[in-house]
């Protein structure tokens, strides 16, 4: 009986082992693809980084890298679920490089995403009054370089808002240009300052809804946009190039799906 019953207890082990080697994990040795898409937003002291998320069904995360140049040395800087990463690291005034790599469970990574995302961050402003000049000329220019409202005989003042019988228009001075780039629904949309198309008269009729580029007398660029207009002031939002000669403006935010903050 013992003998039978030991018997009977090996054929249920061995039965049990091979119905669990069924289970058994094989190993994967077969690294993602490279993630594609990325593109980035910039804001004030930081960067948005998208991308598309991969198709292979066993990736895990992404890994985020950044470099101070296109072909320098990318840093590791965080790992993501999935493809949004905000870099709150990025300082205004600095060029950021970014790639990113898809890794999966297994642990193997992908090779570095081959899209140039570039960007620089830059300081902005929002809802910025400035008075009729003909009405208060010690509050109707700004400096963009000192994110200040100045009057308009200020040396340094970039802009300068004035209206007469309804026709209000923004004016700089001989050696700064400025330029209507049309309606927009945000000032993110435009993305880059233009090369040509300046204004002759060096001033701009202003419109709400309105995006105008401003080519300084120090070569920086700077944008605003009018969201508020009325014979006492003119109200906009406003973002700034810091690096001279510089085209790079703000993009604006990519519609990607997937996105996991």
């Amino acid at each position: 009986m013992k003998m039978i019953g030991s018997a009977l207890f090996l054929s249920s082990i061995l039965l049990f082992g091979s119905g669990c080697h069924r289970w058994v994990h094989e190993p994967d040795f077969t690294a993602p693809a490279p993630p594609t898409g990325l593109s980035t937003a910039t804001g004030d002291n930081f960067i948005e980084l998208f991308w598309d998320l991969n198709r292979e069904p066993d990736v895990a995360g992404y890994n985020v890298y950044v470099s101070s140049g296109y072909n320098g040395r990318y840093e590791l800087i965080v790992s993501s679920e999935g493809g949004y990463y905000k870099d709150r690291n990025a300082k205004n005034g600095s060029p950021y490089y970014y790639a990113v790599s898809a890794y999966d469970y297994d642990g193997n990574e992908s090779e570095l995403s081959t899209d140039v995302a570039y960007d620089i961050p830059r300081p902005e402003g929002y809802d910025v009054a400035l008075m009729n000049s003909n009405i208060n000329a010690y509050q109707s220019a700004y400096d963009f370089s000192k994110y200040l409202v100045v009057a308009a005989s200020d040396q340094y003042a970039d802009i300068v808002y004035a209206g007469v019988d309804g026709n209000f228009r923004m004016g700089v001075g001989q050696d700064t240009d400025i330029q209507d780039m049309g309606p927009t629904k945000s000032i993110l949309d435009v993305g880059q300052a233009p090369s040509a198309g300046w204004s002759t008269s060096h001033d701009v009729s202003l419109a709400v809804g309105h995006t105008y580029v401003v080519w300084t007398w120090d070569d920086h660029y700077a944008k605003f946009r009018v969201s508020a207009l009325s014979p006492n002031r003119v109200v906009f939002d406003w973002a700034y190039q810091l690096i001279p000669s510089n085209r790079l403006m703000k993009r604006s935010v990519p519609s990607v799906r997937g996105i996991a903050q």
